[in-house]
């Protein structure tokens, strides 16, 4: 209490602004890395040895895989572990109003959209192609043509699902960058990386709507590994490093 009879907050008492902001950021920063970190390990165990455009080689491939569907489940929960992450940023965020606000409202939307169409994709890739090319492999001689066009129509199934799931997610990528570098609530350089990861997603969702797993989806499928690396990491090390703001000292 001052002279004039006015009681003012001691540095123990003054609130800590950015407490809001900080523990949800690092939950978020942790299920982001975790994400796509679980999303690589279960990538690595996919088998592409052979162009998955040459739909007989690459089948023959799946067929041999026994770990097929487990290997996209864990894919699947990559993604959901990584959109858990993009909603907890949402809410680290802590935006109410203004258009970086809509846009990260948007890119949430969009994220759980992503995530929906994920669980699509990877039903149709990692159960229903599985049990098509199986049956390939195994089907006499005089039936294989049959049993190659169903295989091949799960895979354009494929293509169409995996194109539209990419262009959300890009999506969300570019909107929640953008929310980002607008309000400045977290390292602008995080957002550049996301932005380029989303940029990345946006060419691969054309690719592949266009031309299916074609080797001109390498470039953008590697840029997105590596900025998502990069940013990911990025915002895992700053999340930690970000210190609660000092409190003013109290005037006497």
């Amino acid at each position: 209490m001052d002279q004039d009879g006015v009681v003012r907050p001691t540095p123990e008492s003054e609130p800590d602004s950015s407490a809001p902001i900080r523990l949800p950021l690092r939950l978020a920063a942790i299920l982001l890395f975790a994400g796509v970190l679980v999303s690589l390990l279960a990538g690595l165990f996919h088998p592409d040895n052979a162009s998955a455009n040459n739909h007989a080689a690459a089948f023959s491939e799946y067929a041999d895989s026994a770990a097929w569907t487990g290997i996209h489940l864990g894919q699947f929960v990559g993604m959901a572990i990584l959109v858990a992450g993009l909603l907890v940023l949402f809410v680290a965020l802590d935006l109410h109003r203004g258009a970086a606000a809509w846009l990260a409202r948007f890119a949430a939307v969009a994220a759980v959209a992503a995530l929906a169409l994920y669980a699509v994709l990877q039903a149709v890739d990692g159960v229903a192609l599985k049990h098509a090319v199986d049956a390939w492999a195994a089907a006499p001689e005089a039936e294989k043509a049959a049993r190659l066009d169903v295989a091949e129509g799960i895979r354009w199934l494929e293509w169409g699902v995996r194109s539209y799931q990419s262009l959300l997610l890009g999506t969300s990528f570019v909107l929640f960058a953008v929310a980002i570098i607008w309000s400045g609530k977290v390292s602008r350089f995080v957002g550049s990386f996301l932005a380029l990861t989303g940029f990345a997603y946006l060419v691969q969702s054309w690719v592949i709507g266009t031309e299916g797993f074609s080797p001109a989806n390498a470039v953008p499928t590697l840029a997105g590994i590596a900025t998502s690396i990069v940013w990911s990491i990025w915002l895992l090390v700053s999340a930690w490093r970000r210190r609660p703001r000092s409190a003013p000292a109290s005037v006497p």
